[in-house]
């Protein structure tokens, strides 16, 4: 590869390290052109799977600012570019890796941290964000009712106070 072509391919890489909302590494050896073809299937709409060459990914990695991926990109190596939705990115590439003992969970990065591969796993175990906004809008909306409920029992209460206090005074009197 000539040198014009690798610096072209660092700035892509640099870029899409940038412009990633995640990014997961992986090892894919064992895995087969047709297995690798259903990973990137099923992670379509919300991450590119690429195999990377790492002396390159290395360069572009520190460009962008993420040089603790240095110890990572060993071996072959492929990275995740999460576009979409982290978690479900991460759920697929999780269910793959059980499927196929080929595919190895390195790291990852989101949000510019640095993720183990332990946390890859536990952000793959997050519900998804329908999920998620559904359960606080859910709580949001029981906490209104709650406070609807004591509001509207309020006037309610305030007349039974009265009532007792007219009796009072009516036996007093």
């Amino acid at each position: 590869m000539a040198r014009s072509d690798k610096e072209a391919t660092v700035a892509r890489l640099a870029e899409r390290f940038r412009e990633a909302n995640a990014l997961v590494l992986t090892e894919y050896r064992g895995l087969s052109v047709a297995q690798m073809k259903d990973l990137r299937r099923s992670m379509a709409g919300n991450a590119e799977y690429s195999v990377v060459k790492n002396t390159l990914a290395k360069i572009a990695a520190k460009e962008a600012g993420y040089d603790f991926l240095a110890e990572d990109l060993v071996g072959p190596t492929a990275i995740a570019f999460v576009t979409g939705e982290v978690v479900d990115a991460a759920k697929a590439l999780r269910d793959f890796s059980k499927e196929n003992e080929a595919l190895v969970l390195k790291s990852g990065v989101m949000e510019g941290a640095h993720l183990s591969e332990e946390e890859v796993k536990k952000l793959a175990d997050l519900e998804s964000r329908e999920v998620m906004l559904s359960k606080t809008a859910g709580v949001l909306k029981a906490g209104m009712s709650k406070a609807a409920f004591a509001f509207a029992a309020l006037p309610t209460k305030m007349v039974r106070t009265v009532d007792a206090l007219r009796e009072k005074q009516e036996e007093a009197a």
